[in-house]
């Protein structure tokens, strides 16, 4: 069943009305109901061009948390080949909001690492809805130290509203976590490419996303808050998060704009979740491409560069 977002109950209305003519003939063979189906079909086509074409920020918000959007894992099972996960943090436990392992992608030795949201309500309470833990951001330090010593490309894949605030996990040191993690980002002597497949929140995605090169979906958001957090602070009403959505700059084409993002993957009409196979292909070409910038490049300048790149984030901004 086809899970529709508030600002697409027109196209639910009219493609529930397709599909109850469908049945309709299935049941009675007599009854002649194509063509009126047809019509019905290129009628939802039209109106989902056009609720596409004009987006806002907040819509996007909607878009990128989508329950059906492809998640974390099958990105892995789609692009890669031999994954072998890695568990746990040799300290606490093992977060199951991160993924992460070796792999081949293009029959290259890589490290994958990512968020996963999980897909119904029994796999979203246990990967805790993509909002990782202090020991998920150390596995991932674990992963990324193990593709430095062996020359290991790392491909990072962002979906998550932000690092979890529990007390556990304050009390395990979340902060110091995301900013080891970050920290080694910084640090790894080979290419590090990230992809926001949906949401990038706060610095619960930097920590992963501290990248050489940085993708994403037309329709992912990546900001330093939510906009309905942004709203409870600002205007003390949540009920703001429109008008927070669209001052944050969280889309992909603002931060394509201002130089966060380097690259921007289309999506099929009607977002990543109309059209897994698509999305999954369009995004693995763009890990591809990312990856091949780097060919050849001397550790030290890969460090360099990934430095230089955040370092001089704002510098657009500020010549304007």
């Amino acid at each position: 069943m086809t899970h529709y977002l508030d600002f697409e109950k027109p196209l639910a209305e009219i493609e529930g009305k397709a599909e109850e003519l469908r049945a309709m003939a299935r049941s009675n063979e007599e009854m002649d109901i194509e063509a009126e189906a047809r019509a019905l079909d290129q009628k939802a086509t039209n109106l989902l061009k056009d609720l596409y074409s004009k987006l806002t920020p907040w819509r996007k918000c909607q878009i990128a948390r989508h329950p059906e959007r492809p998640h974390c894992r099958d990105y892995i099972e789609a692009l890669f080949t031999e994954y072998t996960p890695l568990a746990g943090d040799r300290a606490f436990g093992d977060d199951h909001a991160v993924l992460g392992g070796l792999a081949r992608f293009n029959d290259r030795p890589v490290v994958v690492i990512g968020h996963e949201k999980g897909h119904d309500t029994s796999s979203r309470l246990t990967h805790n809805f993509g909002m990782a833990r202090p020991e998920g951001y150390r596995k991932a330090i674990r992963l990324m130290d193990i593709a430095h010593r062996f020359g290991l490309p790392v491909i990072t894949l962002v979906d998550t509203p932000g690092a979890y605030p529990g007390k556990g996990a304050e009390e395990r040191g979340q902060s110091e976590a995301i900013a080891r993690s970050t920290e080694k980002c910084l640090q790894i002597g080979v290419p590090l490419v990230s992809v926001i497949i949906g949401e990038g929140g706060s610095g619960g995605a930097v920590a992963f996303a501290t990248a050489n090169r940085i993708a994403m979906l037309e329709h992912s958001v990546y900001s330093v808050i939510s906009p309905e957090g942004c709203a409870s602070i600002l205007w003390k009403n949540a009920e703001k998060m429109r008008e927070a959505a669209e001052a944050l700059r969280l889309t992909a084409q603002d931060l394509k704009k201002l130089g966060v993002c380097d690259r921007v993957i289309p999506e099929p009409l009607g977002g990543a979740h109309r059209d897994k196979a698509a999305t999954i292909e369009a995004v693995g070409e763009a890990i591809s491409a990312m990856l091949g910038e780097f060919d050849g490049s001397a550790p030290d300048a890969l460090v360099e560069a990934r430095r230089k790149k955040f370092l001089n984030l704002g510098s657009k901004g500020l010549a304007a």
